[in-house]
């Protein structure tokens, strides 16, 4: 397995799918679990020993509100961490992107746009393709359809 995937809470299912979606279209293999920096530490802590046992690469963690698990994640492992900060209907977001944007100096986290959860797959594959020329090629297609996508667009105006 390449990356675990840690959701705060079922409720973030939907936008994990851009996630699980493009990481399944680049052949990357993941698990994805719901676990709650607050409501259920020891499972967090449980899912990130077993992550290092397995060799997982890269470690994708979202989370709303108060966004704590990104960054409780990160101080449990030296494993890259992404940290996906979801939207709210409070603050729209603003809270967990701080949460988890503001890590202390020791304890990165990778952090992408409110709700960026396609991204966090694209930076996941691309960290693990810096040792695999095929995922890099599969990355590489993406991006050229993305740009044949525009150069669509533009014809067709």
């Amino acid at each position: 397995m390449d990356v675990l995937i840690l959701l705060g809470s079922s409720s973030d299912l939907e936008t994990a799918k851009g996630c699980t979606e493009l990481l399944k279209e680049f052949n990357v293999v993941f698990r994805m679990v719901v676990a709650s920096a607050h409501r259920t530490p020891e499972l967090v802590e449980q899912n990130i020993k077993d992550a290092e046992k397995e060799g997982v690469k890269v470690i994708i963690a979202m989370a709303g509100m108060a966004a704590h698990l990104p960054g409780v994640v990160a101080s449990k492992t030296l494993i890259p961490v992404i940290g996906v900060p979801l939207s709210s209907k409070n603050t729209g977001g603003l809270d967990a992107l701080y949460s988890v944007v503001q890590m202390p100096n020791g304890y990165p986290v990778a952090t992408v746009a409110i709700d960026g959860a396609k991204n966090a797959a694209i930076l996941a594959a691309q960290i693990i393709a810096v040792n695999n020329d095929k995922l890099k090629k599969v990355l590489s297609d993406y991006r050229n359809k993305m740009k044949d996508a525009v150069a669509k667009a533009n014809k067709d105006l």
